[in-house]
């Protein structure tokens, strides 16, 4: 499970068509005999000795208007019937199997609606628990801010205060906060610790536990680095401060008291529920797959269905009051939430900070699963909040695309269209023309083996060797092929599984390319070595 949200969003997104167009060049060095074979977010600190500060709102990020005083003007309601419409042709012209959108605004619930099926075939509707992933994140800062209004955590406080099981070989750890933590600027960093592809805690106390090795990439406070271990340290110190497990947390003092019946957080990819569990497409054709093993709580466990989300999104739009009037965290505290980091301006606690297509602010947040999106966005001005969770992985951005849609709704302009026919098609198409190509000259390759060695036994052995080198460039790339995403990523991580779902098509023809290679390499030395030993003998 990719942190459960391994991918680390966006950066995964981008690199989607990278790694193919770079392994494909790596192949072309393969001359034509031997192919017979060929993965998606104004500096603020509380004065000394405060625990929550209020902060100057900085512009383009100002703190929402509760419901009873949005503007008239400020955007336009969403019409239900044409959400159902824009979801419904994208999934016709996208193949996404199922998706769950919640639309709100203030304090009133404009639209909640399941659309397709799960991976288990059960209808999607606002009730069916689906992976949010990193939107995760938002409920663990919002555990944390509880907490420092309780007067239990400092947030510029060091982690160790309140945790003293945080410990790392390095001994700037020692003055990492709570608020880094949060904000992403601690430190940790996946070029100083390869959280994904690591062996996988099974809770928070060993997520944190297993860090005791780790060094830091940056000093606190100085560089901002997305890593979901962030996250699991501050769920850990949330449960040990707090003296119950975090899930016990949430379930009491946030999804209980916003009336969140659906929802619960996870640990790893096991407990994932049928609902939750998603697809990856081949040739426009949704695939039903188990998510990769991971560890996500804390950073990317919570389970959740739209119409709680509406309740989630509707606490965000009135300033930490939930349907119903309760209040689970101060005004203060939402604002400190959204207040940017002074090392990433475009991100705080937990959320990301952005605009529209037409500039007007929003704070939202992604959450990708390989096999599995969300993305969930609040838009300042006109008080309208966003969810969508779709069952399809980091690769397709189906919840991203449906969610820019919806915004743009909101915001009076007309949605771009859903791609038709979908890109991905077209990619895996070439891929299976690719494949098929591949195992038509390696059954070519096999048959003229026998002439083929015969013609160069008692050549020099060099120029034979030279000749058959390239046949191991597909399988060599397989094995090496998290290495060169690295590469790609500039120091990103994940595992053979992450990077398979990932880039579905084409390693499915790497894999038939390097098999038909490695038979292609030794028939061809059989034949060698038989031709040999037959001159011998003679």
């Amino acid at each position: 499970m990719p942190e459960l949200d391994i991918t680390g969003g966006p950066v995964f997104r981008r690199l989607a068509a990278a790694l193919p167009a770079a392994c494909v060049l790596a192949l072309a060095a393969v001359p034509p005999a031997a192919l017979s074979s060929s993965p998606s977010p104004s500096p603020f600190r509380a004065p000394s000795g405060s625990q929550l500060g209020a902060p100057p709102v900085s512009p383009g990020t100002e703190s929402l208007l509760p419901a009873s005083r949005i503007a008239a003007g400020a955007g336009r309601e969403i019409d239900p019937a044409a959400v159902d419409r824009f979801v419904n042709a994208y999934r016709e012209a996208t193949g996404l199997p199922g998706v769950a959108v919640a639309v709100t605004r203030g304090a009133k619930v404009v639209h909640v609606a399941g659309y397709g099926r799960t991976a288990s075939g059960e209808p999607v509707t606002g009730r069916t628990p689906m992976a949010v992933a990193s939107l995760s994140k938002s409920f663990t800062a919002l555990a944390v801010m509880q907490l420092v209004e309780e007067g239990r955590v400092g947030l510029d406080a060091p982690v160790r205060e309140a945790l003293p099981e945080f410990t790392m070989a390095d001994p700037r750890a020692a003055r990492i906060t709570v608020r880094q933590l949060l904000d992403q600027t601690s430190g940790m960093a996946t070029s100083a610790f390869r959280e994904r592809s690591l062996p996988q805690p099974r809770s928070l106390r060993e997520a944190v536990a297993r860090l005791r090795g780790a060094r830091l990439a940056a000093d606190p406070g100085t560089r901002w680095s997305y890593h979901n271990t962030n996250f699991q340290v501050a769920a850990r110190l949330v449960e040990v401060v707090a003296g119950v497990p975090f899930a016990d947390r949430l379930r009491t003092h946030v999804f209980g008291p916003l009336g969140m019946r659906d929802s619960r957080t996870i640990d790893t990819e096991r407990d994932l529920p049928p609902t939750a569990r998603g697809h990856l497409h081949l040739l426009g054709v949704p695939i039903a797959l188990a998510e990769p093993h991971g560890f996500g709580n804390g950073s990317g466990g919570v389970i959740s269905s739209a119409g709680d989300m509406a309740r989630w999104m509707i606490m965000q739009a009135g300033e930490g009051t939930g349907p119903g009037g309760v209040r689970v965290v101060s005004a203060a505290g939402v604002a400190e939430m959204r207040t940017p980091s002074r090392i990433k301006r475009s991100y705080a606690l937990g959320w990301a900070l952005g605009t529209t297509g037409s500039g007007a602010p929003v704070v939202e947040h992604d959450g990708d699963l390989s096999t599995a999106t969300a993305r969930q966005t609040l838009l300042l001005r006109s008080g309208h909040g966003i969810v969508v969770m779709a069952n399809t992985g980091t690769a397709y951005d189906d919840s991203g695309a449906i969610a820019d849609a919806l915004v743009a709704m909101a915001e009076g302009r007309e949605p771009e269209p859903p791609p038709s026919p979908s890109p991905f098609l077209l990619v895996d198409a070439v891929f299976a023309l690719a494949a098929a190509l591949t195992l038509a000259l390696a059954g070519r390759g096999l048959v003229r083996s026998r002439r083929w060695s015969a013609r160069r036994a008692g050549r020099p052995g060099w120029r034979t060797a030279a000749r058959l080198l390239p046949y191991a460039a597909p399988g060599v790339l397989c094995l090496t092929i998290t290495d060169v995403f690295r590469v790609l990523s500039r120091g990103g991580d994940a595992t053979w599984a992450h990077v398979a779902y990932l880039y579905f098509s084409f390693v499915i023809w790497l894999l038939l390319a390097a098999v038909a290679c490695a038979l292609l390499l030794l028939a061809r030395l059989r034949h060698l070595v038989l031709a040999g030993a037959g001159q011998a003998s003679r």
